[in-house]
């Protein structure tokens, strides 16, 4: 592989040239500005995670800050993922990966499976892994979004893969990635996982018995040329190394998910006049946020870890600020959540902590009804 590396200002340059062409949806122009750059000498793997990987992350934050639609973002990452796919039509194909030989310190994998946990629907990450493990000579079958774990599992039966990628870009996925954590392993195959879902430091991973968390594409690479091992302490017995979920609560608030959503829901109409006057829209989307609300607040109780919960809520509270949205919504979501889970210690503690992590959010600048 090529040691060339593209000056800062070029790199720059090409992220603008991409940017401006998805704005435009002009695919034409988003693919030549990624060709030029590749012709003109730069890696691949560049190409790959310091232009579309970093403008992608440009659209997340500009979505964030209301500065595009969700539609607009949906649009711009369709073309960035058919960007991708002209890409390795076009690139050669670089020599396999061979196993190491006796003392090299491990099995460097030839055939590594990347997929997205059941219900995953962000898949450019992986999608990006998997072009970066195929560019550094690793055999890679790409699973794409929202693959069920038994599904998963029949095809690593099928194709006798050494190594499986997990993407999870979304904490509420943990428990699913936690079943198919363990249901890989279960058939004797190591697991590698990434995403923002596991944290920025992979404490889930750790905490889900994962045998290698990566930061980065560049990263899992690195860890799976050096070869996986089972982590010492690994989580084992009907617990999985999660002796909290005994209490029940987290299998509770899942299992009365639908439940909890009307009651708060009601809740909020008789808490907040302004909700009066919302449209049919608007009140379905807020359904879909209190139900969002649930979801976290059951992810934070399968970890135990208040932070995951919090971090949602001050996430939420701040996209509401830039769009001149009240939080106040939120806190009152919490209060109703806290009523009728008047029995959950643990719930009561989560949500106790969303409470005061929402008071330090500051307040919109303009007014407005649900977003």
């Amino acid at each position: 592989m090529t040691t060339h590396t593209t000056t800062p200002s070029g790199l720059a340059a090409t992220r603008e040239r991409l940017w401006a062409a998805l704005g435009e949806r002009d695919e034409e122009a988003a693919a030549a500005a990624v060709f030029d750059a590749c012709d003109a000498g730069t890696p691949v793997e560049e190409v790959l995670l310091d232009v579309i990987g970093s403008v992608q992350a440009r659209l997340g934050r500009a979505w964030a800050a209301g500065r595009i639609s969700v539609a607009q973002e949906h649009a711009a990452t369709a073309i960035q993922d058919r960007v991708i796919a002209a890409l390795a039509r076009r690139t050669p194909p670089s020599p396999r990966t061979r196993p190491a030989g006796p003392g090299g310190g491990g099995t460097v994998p030839q055939r590594v499976t990347v997929a997205c946990v059941d219900r995953e629907w962000h898949a450019l990450p992986a999608r990006l892994l998997a072009e970066v493990l195929s560019g550094r000579g690793f055999l890679v079958d790409y699973l794409g979004a929202h693959v069920p774990t038994p599904h998963l599992i029949a095809h690593l039966h099928q194709t006798g893969a050494d190594v499986v990628a997990l993407s999870s870009s979304l904490p509420v996925r943990l428990p699913t990635a936690h079943a198919a954590v363990t249901a890989v392993q279960a058939i004797g195959i190591p697991v590698i996982v990434g995403g923002a879902a596991f944290g920025p430091d992979g404490r889930y991973a750790r905490l889900l018995g994962a045998d290698g968390w990566a930061p980065d594409a560049r990263a899992a690479a690195a860890l799976l040329a050096e070869g996986l091992r089972r982590p010492e302490g690994a989580p084992t017995g009907p617990d999985q190394g999660l002796p909290h979920l005994l209490d029940q609560e987290y299998t509770l608030v899942t299992r009365t998910r639908a439940q909890l959503t009307r009651d708060v829901l009601e809740g909020l109409e008789a808490k907040v006049p302004a909700m009066a006057a919302y449209t049919e829209e608007q009140r379905e989307r807020t359904a879909e946020d209190i139900a969002h609300i649930v979801d976290f607040l059951a992810a934070s109780l399968y970890t135990d870890d208040a932070e995951l919960f919090t971090g949602f809520l001050t996430w939420t509270a701040e996209v509401l600020r830039v769009r001149g949205v009240p939080s106040g919504a939120l806190a009152a979501a919490l209060d109703l959540l806290s009523d009728v889970q008047h029995d959950f210690p643990r719930a009561q503690a989560h949500l106790a902590a969303g409470r005061r992590a929402l008071a330090r959010v500051p307040a919109p600048q303009a007014s407005g009804l649900h977003a």
